[in-house]
């Protein structure tokens, strides 16, 4: 019976492909933040940004530029989909086959304007969360974890956290989680039950000299809404080092290895997860590569007279490459109102691809109007 539904669903895979070669589009299989698959027809001839545009239109995302997708490229299972490239060029003879990610982290989570955009990002914090790529203290890990039950289920109930509901709204790695971690993640849940409001009335209408009366404190008989602790879990987790960093390997001139760190305040150096130096984007002067050499160059501080660079190296010329270009496109997305060739960014990266996969900056984001539907839950 299994080697019939195999033969079956062998047959129903070949028809489609044989479909899509008549019909010129081509099946590709996207994996969602919440582990969930869907799968998206597209043209042979489209661009990695047109399938993000698809995906995010199944998804209702409107705030789409902070996302992209991932794949499997010689072993390294992310690199980012080039969405100026055609996707046939992209993934040749292998599967077409993405990972739906957040790309970009806001560093402001208040800011966005749409529920779905902030449940994305939640979904991608706590995959970060339990893949180990966000690490924190055991007390965060609890509290964040708390948020993650309280907008999956709502208010606390005696006896609702069982093994199975803690291993299927977890956001912590498994070797994490202990009895005393269990204890202090459930005593934080019941805190998000009830709300605590301080109410004052003022006493006067005189503006120049109002007085106020404290009448104490409310609390609200129904706890945090799921979209109000999703937005808590998002301002706890953007106040941790690696929020939305993306992480490359390298060494320094001595060979120790190192982590570069990318994310919106720039580039952070850590060793055997302990952070050794941060480059804010404000002090890096330029960007580039050579081979397997990475260099920046840091602005003159009031103690020096002049700029200073800082070499590492990398594994190979590809993944060099890989970490110039993500440099490139923090920086661009974070730092510049609008996005320009890199060859002609002034005092930046002159090496290397100019493709760059950035269509809109973080500063035209924030200066779009919010959607109608925007109001939080």
């Amino acid at each position: 019976m299994r080697e019939s539904l195999r033969r079956l669903a062998h047959s129903s895979d070949d028809g489609m492909e044989r479909h899509g070669r008549r019909t010129g589009t081509r099946r590709v299989r996207v994996e969602l933040l919440d582990s969930e698959h869907i799968t998206v027809d597209i043209d042979r001839k489209a661009r990695g940004g047109d399938l993000l545009d698809k995906i995010c239109e199944t998804l209702d995302l409107l705030e789409k530029d902070y996302f992209g997708m991932l794949y499997v490229q010689r072993g390294d299972p992310r690199v980012w989909v080039d969405l100026n490239r055609r996707l046939s060029k992209t993934f040749k003879n292998e599967p077409w086959d993405v990972r739906f990610a957040v790309k970009f982290y806001p560093p402001e989570p208040s800011e966005l304007k749409d529920d779905t955009t902030r449940y994305q990002i939640a979904l991608a914090v706590r995959r970060d969360l339990i893949e180990s790529r966000l690490t924190c203290s055991h007390i965060t890990y609890a509290l964040l974890s708390s948020y993650v039950l309280q907008a999956e289920l709502g208010d606390y109930e005696e006896g609702s956290l069982t093994p199975s509901t803690l291993s299927q709204y977890r956001a912590v790695p498994l070797n994490a989680i202990t009895p005393e971690f269990e204890n202090k993640m459930e005593d934080l849940y019941k805190k998000h039950r009830q709300v605590s409001i301080n109410i004052t009335f003022a006493l006067t209408s005189n503006q120049d000299n109002k007085k106020w009366m404290d009448l104490g404190c409310y609390v609200s008989p129904k706890g945090q809404s799921p979209a109000e602790a999703e937005l808590q879990l998002l301002q706890s987790a953007a106040r941790l080092p690696l929020y939305g960093a993306e992480q490359h390997a390298a060494v320094d001139s001595t060979g120790v290895a190192l982590a570069l760190a990318v994310s919106h305040t720039g580039v952070a150096v850590y060793r055997d997860g302990t952070l050794m130096n941060r480059f804010p984007w404000a002090k890096i002067t330029k960007i580039c590569y050579n081979k397997r050499i990475f260099t920046l160059r840091l602005r003159a501080s009031e103690f020096d007279e002049c700029e200073t660079s800082l070499s590492f190296g990398t594994t190979a010329t590809t993944a060099c490459k890989k970490l110039w270009k993500c440099c490139v496109e923090h920086h661009m997305f974070f730092r510049r109102e609008a996005p320009v060739v890199v060859s002609r960014i002034p005092g930046l990266a002159r090496l290397g691809s100019r493709r760059i996969s950035c269509r809109r900056t973080l500063r035209q984001l924030r200066q779009e109007p919010s959607p109608p539907t925007a109001a939080m839950a």
